[in-house]
């Protein structure tokens, strides 16, 4: 995306959000509207790939804190008049000697992405070469964009660790001309414009003004004769398959980055990263709480009176744990290393909680047992509230 870009573009406007919406709520919407607008579910349909193609490019720069920083800096100041053009003679804000469209080139249509690159100053120091600030540099081929994607692992595979196949259907780098965009047979050559530099220097009054090179948008090189697959961009799309590692104990929400394997770069560039956004599917029996494992147990009235050995089942055989007598619903006991494994290879601990059953029916056998056993047992300690019950007696 060019400078111009971020001025002309509403991003926030694209993905539906305010201006002070949170990263979360700029993610959320964002995926919304990317699996509504997606290709794969929209065959056929140039309308939903140019929408998908637009929130994709919002998101590029909302969704990383530093480039939307730039990118309301840079919307703010221009969208202030510092560069509007006056109606006078000359048309020149202030007598300075170029006005807003001389930053992208005019009506040529420049592409200028050194601004989304190299940060809002990188922008202005190439400006006035006679300032003090350094000229403008060659931005090289440009970096691909960064993929995403989604995948739901089942309980036990997030807490063991686990590899998966991964199908993309995605940007790939062309496999005739290895993704430099070429011709097979010939290399792209050293543009004629700027000699291999990326950039072209116009004196404009006092001042000297830098600028990527139109003719191979700072590239330095160019193409002449063009890869018939891609048609000279260096990539393609096509379906890939990549074992991803999901390490133990990855929780459900957890994003897994992995470098380089994201769209390639045009022409050669370097390639964008992949984004794994993990979901963990909820197991019928366990919970999980950080590092430790949870289980509820239902107990009997009888074992939480009495005590018991409790047999219970972990992800990797059973164990079995003391119930003391007296033990009241609610209570949890602990199984020390039966939870999910750390790094440092320590683990969690599997917290068992303990529920006491009280049965809706019982037999008159069971009745007389246990209005027997009250009258053996002391009541309730509950002299602070039968106080209080008198004082409104």
């Amino acid at each position: 995306m060019s400078s111009k870009d971020w001025i002309e573009k509403d991003y926030y406007a694209v993905l539906g959000v305010e201006k002070s919406a949170s990263s979360d709520e700029i993610k959320k919407s964002y995926r919304k509207l990317a699996r509504e607008s997606h290709p794969d579910h929209n065959p056929g349909d140039p309308k939903a790939e140019e929408r998908f193609k637009a929130v994709s490019e919002a998101y590029a720069v909302l969704g990383d804190e530093k480039k939307r920083r730039e990118y309301d800096e840079m919307r703010s100041l221009f969208g202030s008049g510092a560069f509007r053009r006056h109606a006078s003679a000359g048309g020149q804000p202030g007598g300075m000697p170029f006005d807003v469209s001389d930053l992208f080139g005019g009506a040529a249509g420049g592409t200028d992405t050194r601004f989304g690159g190299g940060g809002f100053t990188d922008l202005f120091s190439s400006i006035f070469s006679g300032g003090g600030a350094g000229p403008a540099r060659a931005r090289g081929p440009a970096r691909g964009r960064d993929v995403e994607a989604e995948v739901a692992l089942d309980f036990e595979d997030a807490v063991r660790g686990v590899t998966l196949p991964l199908t993309l259907r995605a940007p790939g780098v062309c496999d005739t001309c290895h993704g430099n965009g070429a011709k097979p047979g010939t290399q792209p050559v050293a543009c004629p414009v700027c000699q291999g530099a990326g950039v072209t220097t116009r004196n404009q009054g006092s001042f000297s003004f830098s600028e990527p090179c139109r003719n191979c948008q700072g590239v330095g090189t160019i193409v002449e004769e063009k890869c018939p697959e891609c048609h000279g961009t260096g990539g393609v799309t096509k379906t890939r398959t990549l074992n991803v590692r999901f390490p133990a104990g990855v929780a459900d929400g957890q994003r897994i980055r992995l470098a380089g394997r994201g769209e390639p770069g045009e022409r050669g560039g370097p390639a964008g990263d992949l984004f794994v956004h993990v979901k963990v599917r909820p197991d019928e029996l366990f919970g999980r709480s950080g590092d430790d494992l949870t289980l509820t147990v239902q107990i009997t009235f009888a074992e939480a009176v009495l005590g018991t050995d409790l047999r219970v089942p972990t992800l990797d055989g059973t164990v079995t744990l003391r119930v003391p007598a007296g033990t009241p619903s609610g209570r949890v006991l602990r199984a020390r290393g039966k939870g999910v494994v750390r790094k440092d290879g320590r683990a969690g601990d599997l917290l068992v909680t303990l529920d006491v059953v009280v049965p809706a029916k019982v037999s008159d056998e069971a009745r007389a047992a246990l209005e027997a056993f009250a009258e053996q047992t002391p009541p309730a300690a509950r002299e602070h509230l039968d106080a209080r019950v008198r004082r409104f007696s």
